[in-house]
């Protein structure tokens, strides 16, 4: 199974930067040893189970916890498929099979 997790996360109660908060969370993401890529709005993580995608949420928001947030704003989009993997790369390819190359 592959399920790909979108999320962002970030505390609101902090400096109107937060590229230090999300550095930390970050950390945590590529610490859980799951493929990921990192965009200027989200970051798109693929892992085997949901029980491990839910998981790294948690961890996530453990850490904003950590460093002192009071308020944490969160998105989070799924995209749950059975019999599937390597879909972090597999999507891409198959856009670019029909139209080549694009910006990653």
């Amino acid at each position: 199974m592959s399920v790909l997790l979108q999320m962002a996360m970030f505390p609101t109660d902090k400096s109107e930067s937060k590229s230090k908060e999300v550095s930390e969370v970050l950390k945590v993401i590529r610490d859980c040893g799951y493929p990921y890529k990192l965009t200027a709005m989200s970051t798109i993580i693929e892992t085997e189970k949901m029980s491990e995608a839910l998981l790294i949420i948690q961890k996530c928001y453990d850490k904003l916890e950590e460093l002192g947030s009071k308020r944490v704003y969160s998105t989070i989009t799924f995209d749950i498929r059975p019999g599937h993997e390597n879909r972090l790369e597999g999507k891409v390819k198959s856009v670019e099979n029909h139209i080549g190359e694009v910006s990653k």
